[in-house]
């Protein structure tokens, strides 16, 4: 192996030598401590110290880096202290993830880390996000991702590319090519000679480098660092490398040809470095035993800290506080002055006051610059804030919402609008499992509203008529909110954004341009889980959200005679149970109408609610009406089939009578 020093001094040589040297004495420690049940799980970066190192002693300690699972050397270069490091590991308060997940799972925002979680792409996009907020800004900063070879084969890494290529994101995109993803080697993972060839598709520079040789790391990392400060845009960087043990150290190396181990055994990347510094005569045998003997004390020291501390103690109501990040809800009252508007016309009023609120308010989404969107609820908003807050994107959902995630860790807010709330299962990975947990795993915020436009009516069939609401009600971490009105819409859109958690805010197809109210001109707020009663009665509880409302209400005008408490929940999660019970509590009866169809609907929750709340204030069986337990179909009259909305006047009269 060939070493350049370059215009290095020898305090920068010796430094990057102790920086490899640590975490690899770290990781020996740790394989012992694995064998006596001391720790749960370990995937080891023996051999692939020098990228880890090289790499962050290339950044700016300001700047985002997102390693993986073999990239120590990012952690213990950032100089986290050693013990909160071992404390994560067990499961410890001390450590940063308060015992919820475990090993390199986890992100800090005081050592600028954000860390993976396992589905491994989603880590291109989120870096996708902190990029475009530091070039929106103008920090001159870099944003540095790491991947294995195996993560490149996922769909969101090839998205979050071409973001980055298509915007000129200054994200320094960081490959391990390291022979096998788990046992699968890479003839069975990709089909070119090297992965650094992809970045000619997507209009991107690239270089290849040996990532075993930790001069050539460093400088080649600190040219291209310094280059993309002053001239933002995305390179990937492929480093050869070689993992050394198994994928994690359960699976072991039995797959590997014993030939290949010895070869890249050859090439370590400490042992030949230390080899060259002693050549050089910068470095003595005695100055590497003193620093290993320093390094271990370190690290005993620090295991004694964290064996020292206590197990971790929490509360259910502790876990469950943690799920949201505490929104510190501030109305905003409404004005006098009122005009008629449809459901679209609020939310796009509504939007537009935001982004005037919010400076730094960011919205994303398929055609919604110069086109307004779809449904021109953005119509002319590029005008008045121009193209860096009003984003066209390419037709990539997942690494849209990732973008927004990462736009939250940098201290932004972002307004996602999915072209059709159909179309979020293509983002459906960063929303359940990123946007949901991070605050929960790590502390950190996703502050990113996802705008739906779902259901029926319109003709659209299968994939343009879900309403799928459903999906994230189920998800700790996420809030849903349905409104049915042109008022609610726009105050609660509002609080969408005002909230700094992720809030899926599904807006009715039909309804944008059928529904009309008075609605106040300026901006207000109005609060999540407080649903509105719009009739009051004796006779029934009604329970319904978005078009189904309507519904209601329509029922309810052809039979003046029922009296009936109407309630509109408009926030899905959180849910105003306490307006629920009251009612059922009032009238004895209590009926759910959803859009939705029947099975695992958010009705089936409801009405399990309010028997175990409410049942022995019951008169009858609390009664759930909704779609039928097929997709959506397109053609009207199989469509008004597949609906709740004929079948209701049956069932509550029905209910009325029993």
């Amino acid at each position: 192996m060939t070493f350049d020093k370059k215009n290095l001094d020898k305090a920068t040589l010796i430094q990057l030598y102790k920086r490899m040297l640590k975490p690899r004495l770290i990781e020996e420690k740790m394989l012992i401590l694995l064998r006596q049940g001391k720790i749960s799980k370990w995937f080891s970066g023996i051999g692939q110290e020098a990228i880890s190192v090289g790499v962050t002693s290339a950044m700016l300690n300001e700047e985002y880096i997102l390693p993986m699972h073999r990239n120590l050397g990012v952690f213990t270069t950032r100089e986290i202290p050693l013990h909160r490091l071992f404390s994560q590991w067990q499961g410890k308060a001390n450590g940063f993830t308060k015992g919820r997940d475990r090993s390199f799972h986890f992100g800090t925002q005081e050592f600028n880390i954000v860390g993976m979680i396992s589905h491994l792409g989603p880590q291109f996009g989120v870096a996708d996000g902190i990029a475009l907020a530091s070039k929106l800004k103008d920090k001159k900063q870099v944003t540095t991702v790491f991947t294995g070879e195996g993560g490149t084969s996922e769909g969101d890494i090839h998205e979050a590319l071409n973001v980055a290529s298509v915007w000129q994101l200054p994200v320094l995109f960081c490959i391990e090519n390291n022979g096998y993803g788990l046992s699968t080697p890479t003839n069975e993972q990709y089909n070119c000679k090297d992965l650094a060839d992809r970045a000619l598709g997507y209009g991107m520079e690239s270089h290849i480098i040996n990532g075993n040789n930790i001069l050539e790391v460093y400088n080649t990392m600190d040219q291209l660092a310094k280059s993309v400060r002053e001239n933002p845009r995305p390179i990937l960087i492929e480093f050869k490398t070689f993992r050394m043990r198994g994928h994690e150290e359960a699976s072991g190396t039995k797959y590997v040809p014993q030939a290949l181990m010895d070869q890249w055994s050859a090439k370590d990347p400490i042992d030949n470095y230390e080899q060259f510094l002693k050549d050089e005569g910068l470095l003595t045998a005695g100055e590497v035993t003193q620093f290993k003997v320093e390094i271990i004390q370190e690290i005993n020291d620090n295991l004694d800290i964290a064996y020292a501390e206590k197990p971790i103690v929490s509360t259910e109501t502790v876990e469950l506080n943690d799920v949201y990040q505490l929104f510190d809800y501030k109305e905003t009252k409404e004005n006098s002055i009122k005009k008629e508007q449809r459901l679209v016309d609020a939310i796009a009023e509504g939007l537009k006051q935001s982004m005037e609120k919010h400076d730094d308010l960011i919205i994303m989404g398929q055609d919604v610059a110069e086109y307004g969107g779809v449904f021109k609820i953005t119509d002319g908003f590029v005008k008045q804030f121009g193209k860096d807050r009003v984003r066209n994107t390419p037709i990539c959902e997942s690494a849209i919402i990732e973008t927004a995630m990462g736009l939250s860790i940098a201290g932004l807010k972002s307004v996602v609008e999915l072209q059709f709330s159909d179309f979020v299962t293509s983002g459906f990975n960063p929303v359940v499992n990123y946007l949901a947990k991070s605050h929960y795993r790590w502390n950190q915020n996703a502050d990113v509203v996802l705008r739906m436009p779902c259901g029926a009516g319109v003709a659209a069939g299968p994939f343009h008529s879900q309403t799928n609401e459903a999906w994230f009600t189920k998800t700790p971490g996420l809030k849903v909110v349905y409104p049915a009105f042109p008022y609610d819409a726009k105050g609660l859109l509002a609080t969408a954004i005002n909230d700094p958690n992720p809030v899926l805010f599904f807006e009715h197809k039909a309804l944008y341009r059928s529904i009309r109210q008075d609605v106040p001109t300026d901006y207000y707020t109005i609060p999540f889980g407080q649903a509105a009663t719009l009739k009051t009665g004796e006779d029934i509880t009604i329970i319904a959200y978005g078009a189904a409302v309507h519904w209601a209400l329509n029922t309810l005008d052809k039979h003046p005679n029922i009296n009936a408490d109407l309630i509109d929940l408009r926030s899905l999660q959180p849910l105003d149970t306490e307006t629920i019970y009251n009612s059922v509590k009032k009238t004895g009866k209590a009926i759910i109408l959803q859009e939705d169809s029947l099975f695992g609907g958010i009705a089936s929750d409801i009405s399990a609610l309010i028997m175990e709340h409410c049942f022995k204030y019951l008169d009858a069986p609390v009664k759930r009406v909704a779609s039928l337990d097929t997709p959506i179909p397109f053609i009207n009259q199989l469509e008004d089939q597949y609906l709740s909305r004929d079948k209701f006047e049956g069932e509550l009269l029905k209910l009325l009578q029993y």
